[in-house]
């Protein structure tokens, strides 16, 4: 089981999201607890009025509001009656159990989950603390849970089975507004909250899997300069298709704002799993059969990491992002060492070439190199950029010049 909790200042647009799912026959309300009245007797004003009631009590809580998911994997398949079990012993584990709450089922996604609507201001006035709630309380909640009920684990499962969300088959949407939003939304839903990304390029490198892309449009476009974010489906070769929707258009307000305090958390938060990356990455570069880093990115893809190669329109690859799946972080290569960046990995894999020594040309001195005729370039160098404003010159090619230099004195 999975639980990601959101809070917000607004109470209405969290039960008005849940309640137009049960109208459109997307999702049912299972149970509401705390309430004066039985579930069947109250109606949109009831359920809100209870919360709001709460919420005069401290005006000073700028977030009063919390939705929960709970969500669980693909193979169960479990009540109504166990599922509105576990929502009120997982409520009770992390401090809400005498918080009026309400639990919808919502069936438009590929496995079973809940959400939960609450608020944690108190009879008393006093606000439940929800700071590192996460932490501290839902985390060990959830495995209790697994534990109690013989849920499958979130933890231990094999790489695959993590992800039952499909990327989004383009010729299965009718390219209207709703189709293309309702698409979205669910890949955003996962990947906003789960995967721990510190930079617009990142972020795209996970939602890229699923055929959406998040695009700040051109440096001269009024989206760019009004700090505005679309989100766009790909096709089959990566090229945007549909109606692009509007970040603010979404429930969660996945604006650029909102991924900017994003990106600082989560720089925060990956950085205890980049040693992980670095060992796998460096064990994979043991096999002296990688002679490319294509290669390497199949290898690592068997390891639950999946390799971006950045190129230009030459098809020379100038960056390079991983995305480790068993950790949920993604790094740009340069951030993990000179040795993982784009430069570092051609390094590497071109020196596996028998009987050929690779070497790494600036751009700027290959035509002079050439015509003097110094070094014999191997046809599977490519001219890369820096991924950093520092660029780096391999050992051997400084050992050459300086041997060069030593002649003509």
């Amino acid at each position: 089981m999975v639980a990601i909790i959101k809070t917000s200042h607004s109470i209405n647009s969290i039960l008005n999201y849940n309640e137009n799912k049960v109208k459109a026959g997307k999702a049912e309300c299972l149970n509401a607890v705390n309430y004066p009245l039985e579930l069947g007797k109250l109606s949109f004003n009831l359920k809100l009025n209870r919360f709001l009631k709460l919420a005069v009590l401290n005006e000073n809580a700028k977030r009063n509001s919390v939705h929960i998911s709970l969500n669980f994997d693909p193979s169960e398949k479990h009540s109504k009656e166990k599922l509105i079990e576990i929502a009120d012993t997982y409520m009770r584990k992390i401090g809400f159990g005498k918080q009026p709450y309400l639990v919808y089922q919502h069936h438009d996604a590929g496995h079973p989950h809940l959400h939960v609507v609450t608020n944690n201001i108190q009879r008393d006035g006093k606000r439940i603390d929800l700071h590192l709630l996460g932490i501290r309380k839902s985390e060990p909640a959830r495995k209790e849970i697994e534990e109690l009920f013989g849920l499958v684990k979130a933890e231990g499962r094999k790489t695959k089975e993590q992800y039952s969300l499909q990327p989004i088959v383009s010729r299965s949407i009718e390219y209207g507004k709703a189709e293309s939003k309702k698409a979205i939304n669910e890949v955003l839903n996962k990947v906003l909250f789960e995967y721990k990304y510190s930079s617009l390029p990142e972020l795209n490198a996970v939602l890229n899997l699923y055929n959406v892309h998040a695009d700040r449009g051109t440096e001269d476009s009024r989206v760019f300069k009004n700090n505005g974010l679309l989100y766009k489906i790909l096709d089959k070769d990566f090229k945007p298709i549909g109606v692009p929707i509007k970040a603010s258009d979404f429930y969660n307000k996945p604006t650029l704002k909102f991924l900017e305090e994003k990106f600082k958390t989560n720089d925060i938060k990956k950085q205890s799993h980049k040693s992980h990356l670095k060992n796998t990455i460096k064990l994979a570069l043991l096999d002296k059969q990688l002679s490319s880093p294509e290669k390497l990115v199949a290898k690592l893809q068997k390891e639950g990491v999946h390799v971006v190669l950045r190129k230009n329109k030459e098809g020379q690859i100038y960056g390079i992002t991983y995305v480790d799946h068993k950790t949920q972080s993604v790094f740009n290569g340069s951030s993990l060492g000179k040795e993982f960046s784009a430069k570092g990995i051609l390094e590497s894999c071109t020196l596996n070439i028998p009987n050929q020594k690779s070497i790494l040309v600036n751009p700027e001195n290959a035509q002079n190199m050439e015509s003097e005729n110094h070094l014999k370039v191997n046809t599977m160098e490519v001219l890369l950029q820096a991924e950093n404003a520092n660029d780096y010159v391999p050992k051997d090619l400084k050992q050459k010049k300086k041997k060069r230099n030593l002649r003509r004195i």
